[in-house]
């Protein structure tokens, strides 16, 4: 009887535990729905739209991206155990010729578009995300520091419409002639999977250069950073012009920064203390020695990876100079040879000539022992002169 009462206490309990613990769910469920409900219903909505919105941009990226990466293949990233490493601040002047065809056309012409306009209306239609440009020059790709379009837009007074929270930029109001300046990243490094020295870019500003009401000298106005390895599938579809001279020679926007044809001042490079060469380059003289010493300290390592560079060129000069003197010994041989040849003709000729003589002295005697056989006299003197 004992064991029964028991199990029925347990019983119990355990029904009597199971029901607080689905009351308690209940009452937190109330609360909760309660607690929602409170909110103003024009929060609630704003929520729920950026929520969809949010959602939106992320399938359009991914679906976007995958479809451009599959049709316009880039090159590989850069990999992150690399053994040497050196990332380097540019600044692009769309003013030389070199980097004239990022400004070209300034106002799109049927499908040409300058690299501004194709970047900008990238990001408007929400296809890559753009980060902010940081008071300190320094790029950073992470979430907290993404920053919408329309937050641009507001500060460098673009003008656009908004309709059913759409974004609409015309071609005419698109800053894309202001835009004359670019600050570029790029990372020099040795890849020693392939043993090959590479140069990659790693992010783009496009750089707007504004006056003032005053009509004083143009001021930069860093607008945003862009990720390349985000950019660079659908930098594919836009060509850009290489040659004044000739205009059929055009390239892809992606072939011209993978074959870095584009030309630019060393701005900064990444270093301990965080500084830009203006900091610690007082004169423009300074700046310039500067930015040359760099430019050789990564040609240096280009030649000298695989060796001592002027050990190879020592090397090659002695070989080069034993090769020139082998040939020339080879000519002074064959010059002494045909010298040798004239000589041994002249040699020639004077034997001919020696034979000749002693072939006439041997006639003589013969004539001059026919004579003395007429006249013994005569033959005694003539065979004494012939002795002689």
């Amino acid at each position: 009887m004992t064991t029964n009462i028991d199990k029925r206490k347990n019983e119990c309990l355990s029904v009597s535990r199971m029901l607080l613990c689905a009351a308690f769910f209940i009452l937190h469920s109330l609360f909760f729905i309660s607690a929602v409900q409170a909110q103003p219903k024009a929060r609630r909505q704003q929520a729920q739209q950026q929520a969809q919105q949010r959602k939106q941009t992320q399938n359009q990226n991914q679906g976007v991206s995958m479809r451009a990466k599959l049709m316009f293949p880039t090159s590989l990233d850069m990999p992150e155990d690399v053994v040497w490493r050196r990332d380097i601040y540019r600044e692009i002047d769309l003013s030389q010729d070199a980097n004239g065809g990022l400004y070209y056309p300034v106002e799109p012409m049927d499908r040409q578009v300058n690299l501004f306009t194709y970047v900008f209306k990238l990001a408007l239609n929400n296809y890559i995300p753009v980060y902010e440009y940081r008071l300190d020059g320094n790029e950073s790709f992470t979430d907290s520091a993404r920053v919408q379009i329309k937050t641009i837009l507001d500060n460098f007074h673009i003008y656009y419409e908004e309709k059913d929270g759409k974004l609409r930029v015309d071609n005419s109001d698109i800053p894309s002639a202001e835009v004359k300046l670019y600050y570029l990243k790029e990372s020099a490094y040795y890849d020693q999977a392939n043993s090959s020295f590479r140069r990659k870019v790693l992010a783009v500003c496009p750089v707007m250069m504004r006056e003032d009401d005053f009509g004083g000298e143009a001021s930069k106005y860093p607008l945003f950073w862009v990720k390349y390895s985000d950019l660079a599938p659908y930098l594919g579809r836009q060509t850009v012009m290489t040659s004044n001279l000739n205009n059929a020679a055009t390239m892809s926007m992606e072939d011209f920064f993978t074959l870095n044809r584009y030309e630019g001042k060393i701005y900064k490079t990444n270093n301990m203390l965080g500084r830009t060469l203006a900091q610690y380059c007082p004169t423009d003289s300074a700046m310039a020695k500067e930015q040359q010493k760099i430019e050789n300290e990564l040609t240096a390592f280009e030649k000298n990876l695989f060796g001592d560079q002027e050990r190879k060129d020592s090397i090659a000069a002695a070989a080069k100079k034993a090769q020139a003197a082998k040939s020339g010994k080879k000519s002074r041989r064959s010059r002494k040879g045909k010298g040798e040849q004239a000589e041994d003709a002249q040699d020639n000729a004077a034997n001919e000539e020696a034979v000749e003589q002693k072939a006439t002295k041997a006639k003589k005697p013969k004539r001059v022992r026919q004579r003395s056989s007429s006249s013994s006299g005569s033959g005694r003197i003539s065979v004494r002169r012939e002795r002689h």
